[in-house]
């Protein structure tokens, strides 16, 4: 097998099935990163004399050649060749010879992957942001149009007050504003340049580090060697968080609609062709849709801490332990976007029930009301509360101001930030505008 650290001696087959794993298909995501990674490392070789002009744009050529090959999805990491990094450098060597293997100096592989993780998970939440953004808007627009009709409140499971489908809607909204904030946070964790650190005690050649950070477009350098080295685990940890706030707001919202959608409720409908059957019961329509979003946001929402276990108890330096990150971090990545984009498509075909307060089932939601109608006349609201309570207990209570069925959302008189009537809609807009300017 060719390894980059070979020394004269050959792993059985046995040990390298064992120790690669996956890793060379994992890697191949990681393929463009680090040819920018590499293509920032030569310039600043050439920048402190390791390079020539010559040499440079040779090497910077070939990887050019290869990035085409990556691009055209016919780059592969040979079964004989360790890992991506590997893969490219021999790729280098074959075309120019010795000059390929100039390519590594100044770096280890354990910054190097350092800094393709970084980009690679920059571009990933760059598209998370992207796809938050737009399921936000659709929620926000869907808030609005359907603001005025009402939707049973529960809690505890059972039914407590008025809802509607604009407070249910731009609740969602707002719960994907403050997972943006974590995102952010996400994003700055990653947007600090590790290379340079080489195996993680730096190196005694005069690496600019300032530069590769200017020309990978970090903010700054991770600025201690050790310290960049200590960020494996952690960075992944920190993504796999920000990644499982979004995947909780998104479990949440398809355990509603499943609840819902359920003939019990009927408080929303999606077409049958957004539906599956039953291979026994003609009349079943099941939301298998909002069932593997459910299922595999729980999942992601695992990661986090199947991350924190893997990385705890190893001293600082790198530890293979590491390259199991991927096959933890990677998956959970793929299935964000997936339930992402699916749960936006089937909110682009959400029908809502209108006439949810017609049944007299819901008329005990507006107890409330009563209280604090009777209250605002005068009588002491624990007395309020005491009749309104007997009169539900004796089946007198009948809520008749108007009658629950006509009953719009802006009838209740609810005026306060953030209640029924008063959605706030365009200042949770400026919150996500301001969460996602990173």
């Amino acid at each position: 097998m060719a390894t980059l650290w070979n020394k004269g001696t050959e792993a059985t087959e046995l040990v390298d099935r064992f120790t690669v794993g996956d890793d060379r298909t994992l890697d191949l995501r990681l393929a463009e990163s680090d040819i920018e990674g590499s293509q920032a490392h030569i310039r600043m070789l050439e920048s402190i004399g390791l390079l020539t002009a010559a040499e440079r744009k040779a090497l910077s050529e070939g990887l050019e050649r290869i990035l085409v090959s990556v691009k055209a999805g016919i780059f592969q990491v040979e079964d004989d060749v360790e890992d991506i990094h590997s893969q490219i450098e021999l790729m280098l060597t074959r075309e120019l010879g010795e000059l390929g293997k100039k390519i590594h100096a100044g770096r280890s592989r354990n910054d190097q992957v350092l800094v393709d993780l970084k980009l690679y998970l920059r571009k990933e939440l760059r598209q998370v942001r992207s796809e938050v953004l737009s399921l936000f808007h659709i929620l926000q627009d869907l808030s609005e149009k359907h603001k005025e009709i009402l939707l049973p409140g529960y809690t505890h499971g059972q039914l407590a007050m008025p809802s509607s489908f604009g407070l249910w809607l731009g609740a969602y909204a707002e719960a994907l504003a403050e997972d943006m904030t974590q995102l952010g946070a996400a994003w700055k964790v990653t947007d600090r340049n590790p290379l340079g650190s080489a195996a993680g005690y730096g190196s005694s050649f005069p690496l600019d580090r300032a530069m590769t950070t200017q020309l990978l477009g970090f903010a700054e350098p991770v600025y201690n060697s050790v310290a960049a080295q200590l960020g494996r685990g952690r960075l992944e940890r920190t993504v796999a968080g920000a990644l499982g706030a979004v995947a909780l707001t998104l479990n949440k919202f398809a355990a509603d609609c499943i609840f819902y959608m359920s003939p019990n409720q009927g408080f929303i409908h999606f077409p049958d062709s957004l539906t599956t059957g039953s291979s026994i019961m003609p009349h079943k329509k099941n939301p298998d849709v909002w069932e593997i979003i459910r299922g595999r946001c729980g999942r992601i929402l695992a990661c986090p801490g199947e991350i924190a276990l893997l990385a705890s108890n190893l001293p600082h330096g790198y530890h293979r332990d590491y390259q199991l990150l991927k096959e933890i971090l990677f998956p959970a990545i793929d299935q964000l976007h997936d339930c992402l984009q699916m749960t936006a498509y089937m909110l682009q075909h959400l029908q809502v029930n209108p006439q949810i307060f017609e049944n007299p089932l819901y008329e005990t939601l507006f107890t409330v009301e009563e209280v604090n109608r009777r209250v605002l006349s005068g009588t002491p609201f624990r007395e309020a509360y005491r009749q309104v309570g007997i009169e539900v207990n004796e089946g007198r209570f009948h809520y008749e101001d108007p009658a629950p069925a006509s009953l719009k959302a802006s009838d209740l008189g609810h005026t306060h930030l953030g209640s029924l009537g008063k959605l706030c809609t365009r200042q949770i807009a400026a919150v996500m505008e301001a969460a996602a300017a990173w």
